[in-house]
């Protein structure tokens, strides 16, 4: 639970406020959960739906936990890489997270983590594996925001990445916005990937 705890905490410094920006595609936002992701918890907790505005820290904790910690197979992996790939599921969806791991663990991205997706992980160099799958999400996030209404939110992704990097123990690796470089604060979530859809091409 610890390694849980520290991440749990990183995230939460991201993912801390009310959003409902319009152009935010994950729509009405508190703590990092969606209205949609708390509605469903609610109904198969035997709940009746309530606003993701009054959400509890106890129901955003078992959220996190089971919605993206568990199904991103956070709890496989090694320290530092099981961060990054928990702040990717919560901010990019699950099935993409699972994709940018195996890609940047070498192992084939199908979106599925069985036994070679496992054995790619233990297997890799945790500081080449973390520079790479930071890599791949610095160019995810500048392919988003090429589409429409989305360039204003590229500054507070990245800052959203760097602080990873940093916390991850990458000095050196933080990416630095122009000036012309339209921006926002706001770091807001993407939706997912349907499972059969493929990674889309990051290397613009």
């Amino acid at each position: 639970m610890s390694t849980y705890t520290t991440a749990l905490r990183f995230v939460l410094r991201w993912e801390g406020g009310f959003v409902d920006d319009p152009d935010d595609r994950g729509g009405r936002t508190n703590k990092g959960v969606t209205q949609g992701v708390y509605t469903k918890w609610l109904a198969n907790q035997g709940q009746p739906d309530k606003d993701v505005l009054n959400i509890s820290d106890n129901e955003v904790s078992a959220i996190y936990e089971r919605n993206y910690w568990q199904r991103a197979k956070c709890d496989k992996l090694k320290d530092s890489l099981d961060m990054a790939q928990f702040d990717t599921a919560i901010n990019m969806g699950v099935n993409r997270a699972i994709k940018v791991l195996q890609q940047a663990v070498g192992a084939d991205v199908d979106g599925r983590f069985g036994p070679n997706t496992q054995k790619a992980c233990d297997n890799c160099d945790v500081g080449t594996a973390l520079i790479e799958y930071c890599r791949i999400r610095e160019g995810l996030y500048r392919r988003f925001a090429t589409a429409p209404r989305q360039a204003k939110f590229l500054k507070g992704w990245m800052n959203r990445l760097n602080d990873l990097r940093h916390t991850l123990g990458l000095p050196g690796f933080e990416s630095v916005l122009d000036d012309t470089e339209i921006n926002s604060a706001d770091a807001p979530r993407i939706s997912d990937l349907a499972e059969d859809e493929d990674l889309e091409n990051w290397q613009i």
